[in-house]
């Protein structure tokens, strides 16, 4: 059976927290709201849009999360186009750690918060797409940690749940990895704490990215 390395992207492949966190203060300023907290803006790292603003301004109703989530796509896009956002960067070791388990012959996926569109344009900045044989994103998928997406992927490259793992810096990246009943891999370099990813599941928690591999032996 083919094995199967799924990884989260915001927080575990790319450092997305500063545009995401300018984004997202734009996008509540636009509405004369206060601005959450950078690091109320970091725990929500990871659920799918609308789920994100719900987490960050709960007394508001479906219809305002909604329209503060295309608020927030527009604030992203006018201010890449202004310049105002850089690319995301690759953590340390990434693309060598990616490199050596494709090599090794692991299928490896991506199950993210993010947008197809934005997906592919940090996969493909990074020269990583080839490596990637499926891509799960918010767009065809419920929000983390609903595990549609790690049961997509599994049937996608024709894995099995015993010998996949779901690699992410997030509680709910843990907590959909148990809920799909495969292997929770955390990691330290994100925006979850080492508790919060051994409280969500996590069977590991990988100080940095050269460390992931001796975490998936034996699957």
């Amino acid at each position: 059976m083919n094995r199967l390395a799924i990884f989260d992207c915001d927080g575990t492949l790319v450092d997305s927290q500063a545009s995401i966190c300018l984004a997202m203060e734009h996008c509540f300023i636009g509405q004369k709201l206060e601005p959450p907290g950078r690091e109320s803006i970091r725990r929500i790292v990871g659920l799918s849009l609308v789920e994100a603003v719900a987490q960050l301004l709960p007394e508001a109703d479906d219809a305002f999360h909604r329209l503060l989530a295309e608020d927030y796509k527009r604030a992203y896009f006018a201010l890449r186009s202004e310049g105002k956002i850089e690319d995301e960067p690759l953590y340390d070791g990434i693309a060598e750690t990616i490199a050596a388990l494709d090599d090794a012959g692991w299928l490896l996926g991506v199950a993210t918060g993010k947008s197809d569109r934005g997906l592919l344009r940090v996969l493909e900045q990074h020269g990583l797409r080839q490596r990637f044989v499926t891509l799960q994103t918010a767009d065809r998928h419920p929000s983390k940690p609903h595990p549609s997406m790690v049961t997509a992927a599994i049937a996608e490259a024709g894995a099995a749940p015993d010998t996949t793992a779901m690699i992410g810096d997030t509680s709910f990246d843990m907590a959909m990895a148990c809920a799909a009943g495969v292997h929770a891999v955390g990691v330290a370099w994100g925006y979850h704490t080492r508790h919060d990813l051994l409280e969500a599941g996590a069977a590991h928690v990988a100080d940095h990215a050269r460390a992931l591999a001796p975490h998936l032996e034996g699957l």
